[in-house]
């Protein structure tokens, strides 16, 4: 018998687990999955000659699990919301999240009538915690096919709010009473500090970030710091430390000090939110608990196997969100490789202080990192020094924290001190994050299985690897690949960013279309893409654009989406706005399609919504909320039209939208004017000039196209007006940096 077969044989249990885990996960959505598990076991069973009543409890194990897993799905989905989908309704829903402000408007996870939803709003993001009730009403909207998100999550629909309106009363029973203490410790956690440290706080004591600024949440992700404000194996494993620590030091025994934590654990995981990540640290975090007051030896593998199938066993459903394979992933590769990769720096006489966090980082990320490559189709080039740079902070404030929430449940002035020593550890934390967001490719698009390759052959080289004849090789091998990915995904222009301060609108040369890129700081969004194989992702990279925070396809016409798929598989996409208003067309397919993949929201505009991306502000001036254009209409009546605002500009982005859409919009005059439908003809063109009083207007057109844009006419109205107009089928790219000094229309060099 093998080595491998002798361990197996030894450790049935783990053996048992992970096939009662592998069939929750599995729940019979795929036979032949199925098929080819069973014969895996099978192959198991012969190479470890393993028993037979060893062979058949696998077996059982597998399908059992599936069994339980469909069970546990058909509870878990049954629903009797579906009469009212698609209707307005007026009831009352029951918070489950607090209301997270973003840049479109504010989202919370909450339950109507018991059963799970996602409620959207477009005005300031209300004052609800956890457990509160409030009365609603809007319109009660299905998922979509892009939603895959939500439906891993449970949610049966989307409530787009039209108002609301709290009713001062919250939810009862046991989970109402952790709601008050939740309530409570959230108030002693933002006592005596600023909004954005406070709401650091609260993420790295509860895992709760909405009350973080946006642009944090942004830069702590970017900097592959989130996971501080996600509750995890670190915050269970600080919360045991701390209970020792402090049962230490009032002289309690030993079985006390674990009883104590035992307790602390079992409240800390649904005070924490009960997501993924948390449940999974804290079945292990008791499984280990238990086997020291038992006086055992705990065994970390078996304690991960268990969390998978008690997490599963709640939710079969889990192992499909990011959250839940992150925490997995990242736990499972600290096993594997930080004590070798411990050794191997200090072989390099890497002092221990430094060795330490240093492996652990490193192993968690050779984990994580193919999962996020994969899920959202980034790698942050900067997450190991982060979190090296804040590795000793972390711990301090996440103790400050829980005492503060602690004490606050008697006192939130007894808690204030605890809650202010933390305030210069998180303004080091609030700096690490930003500084280290801001570094060029902080973040780039990487592909997941490039990714892979590169961070398993390493795992593989660090684990078994070292000291051998192809240690050598495997290592350059695997590091050729991880360079190589980063180098073809994260390939730039010599185009410097805009300088601080200021705004850069750049009208992109991609043809006979509309493409027009606005860049504040770090944030981007694009309206249109232009055509097919328009070249507008290299235009992106030449202006420099990692990630945008927003995509908008105005209409459904090729010449304005048409690249919009090549967009969302080149670069990371936070949202896309999708203007297509019902209209059925392939390029439009294929940028839905796209967005799914990549797991980007898709956004429906309306006249009054308003959107954020750094300093400037989009405001939606049309089409008309609640409407739907008819069948085999135009699709340019019924355009995006965005009036684009930041410090010491304003632009009109009209799309094909022409002067009978614009002129009844109240428009206000701009300095820039994007010249609708690429300057055809449009009588009414003189009196909007006269309205607007534009400074420059920009014509998106192609060279030598076949229409005849732009006319003659538009031309003329344009120098009557005193318009200084550029295009970009003669001027290329037009690029206009904006600061207090003015505007400055430059050209690529």
């Amino acid at each position: 018998m093998t080595a491998a077969g002798e361990v197996l044989r030894d450790h049935p249990r783990h053996l048992l687990a992970c096939s009662l885990a592998t069939g929750l996960a599995l729940g019979w959505r795929s036979a032949l999955l199925l098929v080819a598990l069973l014969l895996a076991v099978a192959v198991v069973v012969c190479l470890a000659a393993l028993p037979g009543w060893l062979a058949l409890a696998l077996v059982a194990m597998l399908i059992g699990g599936g069994a339980l897993a469909s069970l546990r799905l058909h509870s878990l989905e049954a629903t009797q919301l579906a009469p009212l989908i698609g209707h307005a309704v007026s009831s009352e829903v029951t918070f489950t999240q607090a209301p997270r402000a973003g840049r479109f408007g504010w989202s919370a996870s909450g339950q109507l009538r018991g059963e799970p939803i996602l409620v959207r709003g477009n005005a300031k993001a209300p004052s609800l915690s956890i457990g509160e009730i409030a009365n609603v009403g809007g319109s009660l909207q299905p998922l979509s096919p892009d939603d895959g998100w939500l439906v891993a999550q449970h949610v049966r629909a989307i409530l787009r709010l039209s108002w609301i309106a709290p009713s001062q009363r919250r939810r009862g029973g046991v989970v109402g009473l952790i709601d008050s203490v939740r309530t409570r410790a959230t108030a002693a956690l933002s006592a005596q500090l600023p909004p954005t440290e406070a709401g650091l706080l609260r993420g790295m004591t509860l895992g709760d970030d909405s009350a973080m600024p946006t642009e944090l949440r942004d830069a702590m992700r970017r900097s592959g710091l989130g996971h501080l404000v996600a509750a995890s194996g670190a915050n269970v494993a600080l919360l045991v430390v701390l209970v020792f620590g402090l049962g230490g030091a009032l002289g309690a025994p030993r079985s006390a000090r674990l009883a104590i934590a035992l307790l602390a654990v079992g409240l800390y995981v649904p005070l924490a939110g009960s997501g993924a990540s948390i449940q999974r640290a804290g079945v292990m975090g008791v499984a280990g608990l238990v086997a020291a007051i038992a006086s055992r030896p705990s065994s970390r593998w078996y304690a991960l196997l268990l969390a998978a199938v008690v997490t599963l066993l709640l939710d079969p459903l889990a192992a499909e969100q990011p959250g839940w394979q992150l925490s997995f992933a990242a736990v499972a590769a600290i096993g594997l490789l930080a004590a070798p990769l411990r050794s191997l720096l200090l072989s390099w006489r890497v002092p221990q202080l430094i060795s330490e966090p240093l492996a652990l980082t490193a192993a968690a990320t050779l984990g994580s990192a193919p999962v996020a490559a994969a899920t959202f189709g980034t790698l942050s080039l900067v997450s190991l020094p982060a979190n090296l740079a804040a590795a000793a902070i972390v711990a301090p404030v996440t103790w400050l924290g829980m005492l503060a929430a602690l004490i606050g449940q008697l006192s939130t002035t007894l808690s204030a001190p605890f809650a202010w020593l933390a305030y210069w550890p998180l303004g080091a934390i609030v700096a690490i994050a930003r500084f280290s967001a801001a570094l060029p490719a902080a973040q780039i698009a990487a592909g997941g299985p490039a990714v892979a390759a590169g961070c398993v052959g390493l795992a593989l080289f660090v684990r078994f690897g070292r000291g051998r004849r192809y240690a050598f090789p495997l290592a350059s091998l695997c590091a050729a690949v991880l360079i190589g990915a980063v180098a073809i995904a994260g390939h730039r222009s010599v185009l410097a960013a805009p300088a601080p301060g200021s705004v850069r609108v750049s009208f992109l040369d991609v043809g006979q279309g509309d493409a027009t890129l606005l860049q504040s700081g770090g944030h981007a969004a694009l309206v249109d893409t232009g055509p097919p194989g328009s070249g507008v992702v290299d235009r992106l990279r030449e202006a420099g654009v990692e990630r945008l925070d927003l995509l908008v396809a105005t209409h459904a016409q090729a010449d304005h989406l048409g690249a919009a798929d090549e967009v969302l598989d080149s670069v990371p996409v936070a949202a896309l706005l999708d203007g297509r208003d019902g209209v059925v067309e392939a390029e439009g397919a294929a940028m839905a399609a796209s967005a799914g993949r990549h797991h980007v929201p898709l956004i429906s505009p309306a006249a009054g919504d308003s959107i954020r991306v750094g300093s400037f502000v989009l405001d939606i001036r049309s089409p008309a909320a609640g409407t739907r254009s008819a069948a085999g209409a135009d699709p340019n009546q019924r355009a995006v039209v965005i009036v684009a605002g930041a410090p010491g500009v304003t632009l009109l982005l009209t799309a094909d939208a022409e002067s009978d859409v614009l002129a009844p919009l109240g428009l206000p005059p701009v300095d820039i004017l994007k010249v609708s439908h690429h300057g055809s003809v449009d009588q009414g063109l003189p009196a909007l000039l006269q309205q607007l009083n534009p400074r420059l207007a920009v014509i998106e057109v192609g060279a030598g196209n076949s229409y005849g844009h732009p006319t003659a006419q538009t031309l003329d109205a344009l120098n009557k007006a005193g318009v200084e107009t550029r295009r970009t089928d003669k001027d290329g790219t037009v690029r206009i940096d904006v600061d207090r000094s003015g505007l400055h229309v430059q050209r690529p060099t």
